[in-house]
């Protein structure tokens, strides 16, 4: 059975509505999935300061916190991330580069990766966010699988071809897009099979 990390940073819901799809759409697809979300690394007293990250925070406590773990123990990952400033958010950004000693083993290498993001605006960097993340997976050596135009629900949710996105809190098409990128992802990761050392 192919596992699949879906791993994410989310402040407000947005993010961790999209990951929900995508672990939805891989568990579909056969996928043994595991959900995880990156730990808060804001002040406490900024996230006071925004009712909707506070609720958010509280609502989501049940998901796990992300491991190196959960990196060595899937054939593929799934990373979800808020734009900032067209650029992966630090929260997440800070985990990925923990995995330096499993990066220095060749551990990351050859496992499917893609990713998915939100922004305020339609041009709020969705793109950039997602090219900027991959950047770390072709340095991991992993193999980016990204969604195309490989399915009518991408063009309704808007035509991103980078990964599933949406502006805002998703609707049912951007929901759909993110889980078509999660039963993508798995039956890619089942088709080349695990990667060598499992």
């Amino acid at each position: 059975m192919t596992r699949v990390a879906v791993i994410y940073y989310s402040s407000t819901g947005n993010v961790h509505q999209l990951a929900e799809a995508v672990r939805d759409g891989a568990a579909e697809a056969g996928a043994d999935v595991r959900l995880r979300r990156v730990e808060e690394l804001a002040p406490e007293e900024a996230i006071r300061q925004n009712p909707d990250w506070a609720a958010h925070r509280d609502a989501t406590r049940e998901v796990p916190v992300a491991t190196l773990d959960d990196l060595d123990w899937a054939d593929a990952y799934v990373f979800g991330s808020p734009t900032r400033f067209g650029n992966v958010a630090a929260q997440l950004k800070q985990f990925l580069d923990s995995a330096g000693p499993l990066w220095a083993e060749g551990r990351l290498a050859g496992k499917i990766a893609s990713g998915f993001t939100s922004s305020q605006n339609a041009h709020g960097g969705q793109e950039s966010t997602l090219l900027a993340l991959y950047g770390t997976m072709y340095h991991w050596g992993a193999i980016v699988v990204a969604p195309g135009y490989t399915d009518p629900r991408v063009f309704a949710s808007g035509g991103n071809p980078y990964g599933a996105s949406s502006t805002e809190a998703p609707g049912d098409e951007e929901l759909d897009a993110a889980r078509h990128l999660g039963e993508r992802v798995t039956s890619v990761a089942a088709r080349l099979g695990a990667p060598a050392g499992r």
